[in-house]
């Protein structure tokens, strides 16, 4: 009869014990959902020169901490390639863009962190013109290169109201493939100062 018993509590222990018992997920509770889309300027140097590149990044926002999406930049100011040919000047042309992920540290916060990584590809090459800058009759696509990238990305942000957010950090373009056309990975690849208008639903 003891051991009985003894049997008896000890599967009751047992199944009080499972029934405590609570998966943990990366995510708990109730998901909330969110976006943001908005322009980026970032300041860097390509070839030994200013460069400064636009585009724009988006993403999804889970828990108001975790963003995946994507963005976009290019090149937007004149930086020049060899003297090659006279009354020819090569300008560069430099494009990528790709997959993001971002993590947010207390969003909510007026000021807060972030940290992203954008993985992707490119182009790079050079587009002539002549003395005068004539580009609608005179430039053509010459000499494209693809090449691979990764940037690692640190921003503080701020929270200027429900719906816009400002970002101001540094990032640095970790570039392979560029082989040709007197350009190294090096030329392109490097740091940059950045500052992003987020809007959205956080």
């Amino acid at each position: 009869m003891k051991k009985c018993m003894c049997l008896a509590v000890f599967f009751l222990m047992t199944f009080s014990a499972f029934g405590e018992y609570e998966e943990e997920t990366l995510f708990q509770g109730e998901i909330t959902h969110g976006g943001f889309g908005g322009p980026v300027v970032k300041f860097t140097q390509i070839r030994d020169e200013l460069g400064v590149l636009v585009g724009g990044r988006g993403g999804w926002i889970i828990n108001h901490t975790l963003s995946l999406g994507g963005g976009a930049y290019g090149l937007a100011n004149e930086i020049a390639g060899p003297d090659t040919l006279p009354y020819i000047k090569p300008l560069l042309n430099l494009g990528y863009g790709g997959f993001e992920i971002e993590y947010l540290w207390h969003s909510g916060r007026l000021v807060h962190s972030t940290f992203s990584l954008l993985i992707g590809g490119g182009g790079v090459g050079y587009y002539e013109g002549n003395d005068q800058r004539d580009y609608d009759r005179d430039d053509h696509w010459e000499n494209w290169d693809s090449f691979f990238i990764t940037e690692p990305s640190f921003q503080i942000e701020l929270n200027v109201t429900a719906f816009l957010r400002m970002d101001v950090g540094a990032s640095y373009r970790f570039v392979s493939g560029v082989e040709s056309y007197d350009l190294t990975d090096s030329d392109i690849g490097g740091p940059s100062l950045n500052v992003t208008f987020k809007f959205g639903r956080f």
